[in-house]
């Protein structure tokens, strides 16, 4: 069936495995009752839930916490909580400003793209290394391929920050031997130990674990979309409790004009 006949079937009605609500009686939530059989989920647990279908274990729901209380900077100068910040000078609704900057963390070099990419490459290569493949060849091909591999590499400085508290706590649940994640460290030692010489950052390592725990890269992605999203709101208030337009000003002299000259306009 397709075509007309198609959208005819869907008319005035939704066809949903997800959920529903029942006002005044109850709320469906991926074919459970919200407030009774999910009540004792926190919001992680919640949010995950939804993505994926499934229930993690306390373990694990520790680890994805800290991954997200990791990676939240309240930082104006981060690219996209700039985009927060700079709502806040111009007098934007928080909203507004939260909403756009979680839409641009879905950024091509730092954002969403290699969380995607990172994930789709651990999980092929794992699959091939249990065929026989050989690492080292897979780590050249993807490299001379796709010019890069998406958790590997860092601008500014070599090594990340966020790798050895958020490995801490990895140790101390227990799921420091994940298949995935020793992957994710043998790729980082083969960069190393070539001309790349790349570190594995954030998104490599939680692309491991969160491999490790079953979500696939489409899952793994869905999950990363608000992991910068408490860094957002001070950024924005700071900026909004400033006199507007006070943030990051940037002067004519400041600007590299290579146009047409200066010239005299005739009356």
């Amino acid at each position: 069936m397709k075509g007309p006949q198609l959208l005819e079937e869907q008319v005035g009605r939704l066809a949903t495995r997800m959920g529903a609500v029942f006002p005044g009686e109850r709320a469906v939530f991926r074919g459970q009752d919200l407030f009774t059989s999910l009540k004792d989920l926190d919001w992680l647990e919640l949010y995950l839930f939804g993505i994926t279908g499934r229930r993690y274990t306390p373990q694990q729901m520790r680890v994805l916490h800290v991954i997200w209380t990791h990676t939240s900077y309240p930082d104006a100068r981060l690219w996209n909580n700039r985009v927060a910040a700079l709502a806040g000078t111009a007098r934007s609704t928080g909203s507004l400003g939260i909403a756009a900057a979680l839409a641009v963390s879905e950024a091509m070099i730092y954002g969403g793209a290699p969380q995607l990419r990172c994930s789709e490459f651990l999980i092929r290569a794992k699959k091939m290394l249990d065929q026989g493949a050989d690492l080292e060849a897979l780590v050249r091909t993807e490299l001379k391929e796709k010019r890069g591999i998406g958790g590997y590499g860092r601008p500014i400085v070599l090594t990340d920050e966020r790798i050895a508290p958020i490995m801490a706590v990895v140790r101390e649940q227990g799921l420091e031997n994940g298949p995935h994640l020793r992957l994710a460290f043998e790729v980082e030692r083969i960069l190393l130990a070539g001309r790349w010489r790349m570190h594995m950052n954030v998104v490599g390592l939680d692309a491991a674990l969160c491999a490790d725990f079953g979500m696939s890269p489409r899952e793994f992605n869905y999950f990363f979309i608000p992991v910068f999203l408490a860094g957002m709101p001070p950024c924005y208030l700071e900026a909004a409790e400033k006199p507007e337009g006070q943030l990051f000003p940037l002067p004519c002299r400041m600007m590299h004009y290579e146009g047409v000259p200066r010239r005299q306009w005739r009356r």
